[in-house]
């Protein structure tokens, strides 16, 4: 029985499962958490504590139909400009709320295309910022980047505001499979950016790629992979491209029957790790490579990666605010997310109000039970004695979970003196290995592929 005969018949190429950036994952939050608990949160924070701060722009000069954000498409930058001024709105009932002392561990601009905003909207942005929180000795401010919507008056402006970190989406390079997902964005483009962020003295970056496009090859996907090795990142997130045309409408411009098949996405992200492996990049968790010196690396070379709505970090602040329209915080006490909508979180905002629109409080089950997802999600192990010791699992629970991964995925998964370990050869089913320790039900979320 060949390797691939055994994860087919395990259920791998047909499972839909959740990518676990958190737990429970957010089809599972509930409508209505109130604003004021999202205050009293905020206010909870220790005083002189470094928390990591997320400012999300929702804007796009043109939407790329793989895409299954929330964002919306402008050829003007007056909308864009307008939403800067509410989130300095946003930010100031932030600052009514923050206890004294806090400084920012990491601020990340994301979307949608933050770039999209002029040189000078990006310095007040940041000003605005760092005069509520300063940036942490060692602190990270990380930058979303399109190659497209880049120049260099935004590069100085992001520079001068201390920015120290840039992420690249990259997709793929090869033109048919550009056009297909509608995706214009060249190498020649990409590496005038990538030059252009090293001249400004960038020299920490990220760039995402992904497997599982229409009408993607072994070859191909190997030629993008070679020509983003010469760009040289610090880091690569090899995503699998999730098709969920029942919730991004614009994917249904990309023809389902031009998608590979499980059994062929399986082949094209072995192809690339291959390829970045042999490169000298570390393996980081299922679908993270990163250079031996890069923060991620390390992190994960001592127990310390964690996952969050990004993916893989290196951040271990304990409280994650998320500003601006469908942004999503994490605290200690649990989840809020803001309304996904631009026009009533503006609303809000004008009102003198945070947007909160859902959320989770978390249980105590809740807490070992995410923590064991992480574990698995980034160590591809679990300690029984640090879930009961440090998160109050319930032993008799956790010991019959335990055993029913052992028995459900047989020699892929290893039982130890101390838990439960994935092997090696096992790794592609470290998202199914993780819903064993889920209680929330998996039918309510429309997850993606497992693979």
């Amino acid at each position: 029985m060949t390797h691939i005969k055994q994860l087919s018949e395990l259920g791998l190429f047909d499972a839909r499962v959740p990518r676990y950036t958190s737990y429970p994952t957010a089809p599972h939050f509930s409508p209505g958490l109130p604003a004021d608990t999202f205050a009293q949160w905020i206010q909870q924070i220790p005083e002189g504590s470094a928390i990591s701060l997320y400012l999300h722009v929702p804007f796009c000069r043109r939407l790329c139909w793989f895409c299954a954000c929330r964002t919306q498409g402008t050829s003007s930058d007056a909308p864009v400009l307008a939403y800067a001024q509410t989130l300095k709105a946003e930010l100031e009932i932030f600052r009514k709320h923050l206890p004294q002392g806090v400084e920012l561990a990491r601020l990340h601009w994301g979307g949608g295309t933050p770039t999209m905003l002029p040189a000078p909207a990006m310095r007040e942005l940041s000003a605005h910022v760092f005069d509520i929180a300063p940036l942490a000795e060692g602190g990270e401010f990380s930058v979303e980047i399109d190659p497209n919507e880049i120049d260099d008056a935004r590069l100085d402006a992001l520079a001068e505001a201390g920015m120290n970190r840039a992420s690249i989406g990259v997709q793929d390079f090869d033109p048919e499979i550009q056009g297909i997902i509608g995706r214009d964005q060249s190498f020649e483009v990409t590496k005038a950016a990538v030059d252009a962020l090293r001249a400004h003295g960038i020299q920490s970056l990220n760039a995402d790629i992904l497997y599982g496009l229409p009408n993607q090859t072994q070859r191909r996907i190997a030629d993008s992979i070679q020509k983003l090795l010469s760009l040289s990142p610090d880091r690569i997130a090899l995503y699998g491209y999730a098709h969920v045309p029942w919730m991004a409408r614009r994917q249904q411009m990309i023809p389902s029957d031009t998608l590979p098949r499980p059994e062929e996405r399986l082949d094209l992200f072995e192809t690339a790790r291959r390829l970045l492996v042999w490169d000298g990049y570390d393996e980081i968790g299922i679908d993270h490579f990163a250079r031996p010196h890069d923060g991620l690396a390390l992190a994960a070379r001592t127990g310390k990666l964690r996952r969050n709505f990004q993916g893989y970090t290196d951040d271990t602040a304990p409280v994650l605010v998320g500003l601006g329209a469908s942004s999503i915080s994490r605290f200690p006490q649990g989840f809020a997310q803001n309304t996904s909508a631009t026009a009533p979180w503006k609303k809000a905002i004008e009102q003198g109000l945070f947007a909160t629109a859902r959320g989770h409080v978390f249980t105590p089950t809740d807490i070992w039970r995410s923590r064991a997802i992480e574990a698995l999600m980034c160590d591809f192990r679990l300690s029984r004695e640090e879930l009961i010791g440090s998160f109050g699992a319930d032993a008799d629970v956790l010991d019959a979970l335990i055993a029913e991964a052992a028995m459900r995925f047989g020699k892929f998964v290893t039982l130890t003196p101390d838990g439960l370990e994935i092997t090696p050869e096992g790794r592609p089913l470290t998202r199914m290995a993780a819903t064993v320790f889920d209680e929330y039900a998996m039918d309510k979320a429309g997850h993606s592929s497992a693979v």
